[in-house]
């Protein structure tokens, strides 16, 4: 595969991804949701890193800011907290320990407004990508 293909690879199972977010928060399984909302976004990222690297295989990992660290990407501050909290529907997100207190929180209006956050952050990705 070209440079280009994988690029191309990563946006588009980001988008049957972001479609799987959607119809996951349509039918109230709002954890499920953020968690593949997050891949989402380390998709979007994992294209930028194989359009900033040599290689076209990106490291094998979902942490987002070390990804993000990777590429020619400005990232804020601010920008880097919000990958932080989303980084945490991928990671603690599978301990049940953890999750209890992620099920209390994660309803219906705090999913959506995250939801809505990471959607924001998924087109910022697309634009910069074109």
């Amino acid at each position: 595969m070209t440079k280009q293909e994988h690029i191309d690879y990563w946006v588009k199972t980001s988008e049957k991804d972001w479609k799987a977010v959607m119809d996951l928060f349509k039918s109230k399984n709002y954890l499920q949701s953020l968690f593949w909302a997050h891949l989402v976004i380390e998709k979007l990222v994992k294209a930028h890193w194989v359009k900033d690297n040599e290689g076209n295989i990106p490291p094998k990992i979902h942490n987002i800011v070390y990804l993000a660290d990777k590429t020619k990407l400005t990232i804020s501050e601010d920008d880097k907290n919000f990958f932080n909290i989303i980084n945490q529907f991928q990671l603690e997100g599978r301990y049940p320990d953890y999750l209890e207190g992620m099920f209390k929180k994660y309803k219906l209006l705090q999913t959506k407004l995250m939801l809505d956050k990471i959607n924001i952050q998924r087109k910022c990705l697309l634009k910069k990508l074109q």
